[in-house]
């Protein structure tokens, strides 16, 4: 990515416990190497600072010397400053504060997939725990998920946690907001069906022939979804299993709906190797 790689100046000097430094409020700080890796690998120009600790310094020199090169501070820091520096200590060594991104409009994120391509959307309604939030955006990442769509009224965004947990999916995966417009109108008029998932009563997953232009929408953590949005959904899918719990969380249900979907569509049938004479 670089033609050239100046060498890497000596290291600021790190004050034991220093109160976090100020960011601005359209900054955000992404902890985690893979997480950070990802924000570098898609978009370098929005790294404000690096923060890390030696054991990093050598997975991390291209980063160090884009750095130099565009004379961005960085600095090295023990274990405990991160911790304080990110509220936790799942850091992994390394804290980038990045500009954030501005997330998309329903209508944009409808125009990128337009009829008859197919599209494969998730609609998060109610969900607020920002691990389930990253662990469905790293499963979007790997499925091909086309876009997540979030009510800007909801307490969920991209926070450090989710990312974290996400291990560089958010930076592949689209988030819209919505403000208050129709988003069953908005769906059906972009010939996408919406699906809902029920703990009983639901189409078996594994039966059903999913749509090629599907919405997943998934309630919140415990209570699921409001009934309106189970009223007006195109189909009512339930995730079939043993029946020694009720029901998979969000996570974890999102996952099985984007592998089935991608089974559906995208891998097509496998193949059975020949037996063996």
């Amino acid at each position: 990515m670089h033609e050239r790689k100046p060498p890497i100046p000596p290291r600021e000097a790190a004050t034991a416990g220093e109160n976090r430094p100020r960011r601005n409020s359209d900054e955000l700080r992404v902890y985690g190497i893979n997480a950070c890796l990802a924000v570098f690998q898609r978009r370098p120009d929005d790294v404000r600072k690096v923060y890390l600790t030696e054991a990093r310094l050598g997975v991390l020199k291209p980063v160090l010397a884009y750095c130099v090169e565009r004379r961005l501070g960085y600095r090295v820091v023990g274990n405990d400053d991160l911790d304080k520096l990110t509220q936790s200590q799942h850091h992994e060594g390394v804290c980038f504060e990045v500009r954030q991104r501005a997330p998309l409009s329903l209508a944009t994120l409808l125009q990128r997939l337009p009829p008859p391509k197919p599209a494969l959307l998730v609609w998060l309604d109610g969900v607020g725990n920002p691990h389930n939030f990253g662990a469905i955006l790293r499963s979007a990442a790997n499925f091909g998920v086309n876009g997540v769509i979030v009510p800007r009224e909801s307490a969920l965004n991209l926070s450090g946690a989710a990312l974290r947990v996400a291990e560089g999916g958010a930076e592949a995966v689209p988030i819209a907001q919505t403000s208050g417009e129709d988003v069953f109108g908005a769906l059906r008029n972009a010939d996408i069906r919406v699906v809902a998932t029920v703990p009983r009563a639901g189409e078996s997953l594994y039966a059903a022939q999913l749509p090629r232009r599907v919405a997943f929408v998934l309630g919140a953590e415990g209570s699921g979804l409001r009934q309106g949005l189970v009223d007006r959904a195109d189909v009512h899918l339930t995730i079939p299993g043993s029946g020694a719990v009720e029901s998979l969380n969000v996570a974890a249900s999102a996952a099985v709906l984007f592998g089935e979907y991608y089974r559906q569509h995208v891998a097509g049938p496998q193949r059975r190797p020949a037996p063996r004479r």
